[in-house]
């Protein structure tokens, strides 16, 4: 019989639940009394939100898998592989990664082992920390990967990568394995964004050389990174809760694609967010669109509780023109009944906002506010380190939508 083992889940610090890794590679979570009998209690998901707003306390034991929502706070892929090898687990086995990663988790959530005595497995931080000692570091390859470091930005020492990997007000992701200059998309797009009036973190493109802590042989990547501020973490290093679309419908992350679609992302922030959020949810969609990001899935949208239990949009994160990597690139849900960027119409947008129970006006004055805006803040792209074969891919990509009237 397997070993029962037991981790404590903190929101803000406070206890709220714990996970309990059961014999037969079962995993049940289950709240805190104190959590469930406080009736001010921050949002840990609205996952756990039931029709009449009631905390939903019956969570169902998974094998072998956590439940979604915890699921999706892990790494992905050749990542994940590479973190649960070099701990020596199976990296289905996702109780025992929590374990290790727990201590900086995406959001305000915290994982502790229940007696604190460690990790059940000896913390991927260690690991990382052993492997930045030797040389070259990581050995590896992850094909098809965007490699990212948390950092800390200090006053005489720029972008610096804590040595144990945990903490930082900075991520830094790193040029892609695969694609060519996706740093400079990135940078570039959410600039645009920017101007669009997209609410975009603080930004930044850095020479890696001038990245201290960066493990060896990163370098060989590419010339630069790019660098956003974390939106779950305050100036005074205060964590504030986030989840993302996946974690919100209870899917898990490797049926980002497939599970739910625009409509219904559009449901929820109308209901728990207004028309603020839905008019900025537009703003995203079209600028997106336009930019041909075929990439904007379910883990690609997430809510922010700055306040504990005030639900908001959170600010926008991984925008990238993906039409020149995969010219035949599509929207990633769908969108009214199917996918292609050639059916955005302003017709098939009055039709969205009439299945989702919107108001045409505000949906069609924000599309076409958006569409605008994107063609005025185009004009400057020059000023921005874009690609010409990606200006160009960009360029022809918009004469096959019909919002673009230029």
């Amino acid at each position: 019989m397997s070993e029962i083992k037991v981790l404590k889940v903190l929101l803000y610090n406070d206890t709220i639940g714990t996970l309990t890794h059961l014999p037969g590679d079962k995993n049940l979570f289950a709240f805190d009394e104190g959590y469930v009998n406080n009736p001010s209690r921050p949002i840990l998901s609205l996952s756990f939100k039931g029709s009449w707003g009631e905390l939903i306390t019956e969570v169902k034991t998974t094998r072998t898998r956590l439940p979604p929502f915890f699921s999706n706070l892990l790494p992905e892929g050749d990542l994940r592989e590479y973190l649960a090898k070099r701990a020596g687990i199976n990296p289905v086995h996702e109780f025992s990664l929590l374990s290790s990663l727990g201590s900086d988790l995406p959001g305000a959530l915290t994982i502790q082992d229940y007696d604190k005595n460690g990790g059940v497995f000896p913390s991927i931080n260690t690991l990382l920390k052993e492997e930045k000692s030797k040389d070259p570091v990581f050995h590896f390859s992850l094909a098809g990967v965007q490699l990212k470091f948390s950092a800390i930005e200090k006053m005489d020492h720029g972008l610096v990568i804590p040595v144990d990997g945990v903490g930082g007000d900075w991520i830094i992701k790193l040029p892609h394995t695969s694609f060519r200059g996706v740093p400079e998309n990135e940078y570039t797009m959410m600039e645009l964004a920017r101007m669009v009036g997209i609410d975009v973190p603080p930004t930044m493109l850095r020479k890696i050389e001038e990245l201290q802590g960066l493990p060896k042989g990163f370098e060989k990547l590419g010339n630069s990174a790019f660098v956003i501020k974390r939106f779950d973490r305050k100036d005074n290093g205060d964590k504030v809760h986030i989840e993302d679309f996946a974690q919100v419908f209870g899917v898990y992350p490797e049926k980002k694609y497939d599970k739910a679609n625009y409509r219904n992302i559009a449901e929820v922030i109308s209901r728990e967010v207004g028309s603020a959020g839905i008019a900025e949810f537009i703003k995203r969609f079209v600028f997106n669109a336009l930019i041909g990001n075929g990439d904007m899935h379910l883990k690609n949208w997430s809510l922010i509780y700055r306040e504990g239990n005030k639900v908001e949009l959170a600010p926008a994160y991984d925008f990238v023109s993906t039409i020149l990597y995969l010219p035949e690139d599509r929207l990633a849900l769908n969108f009214v009944d199917n996918k292609e960027f050639s059916s955005l119409t302003l017709d098939e947008f009055k039709r969205f906002a009439s299945k989702v129970d919107l108001s045409e006006k505000l949906v069609v004055d924000t599309v076409q506010e958006t569409v605008q805006k994107f063609s005025e803040a185009w004009k400057t792209v020059k000023d921005l380190p874009l690609e010409k074969e990606l200006k160009s891919a960009i360029e022809k990509h918009l004469k096959t939508i019909p919002l673009w009237y230029r």
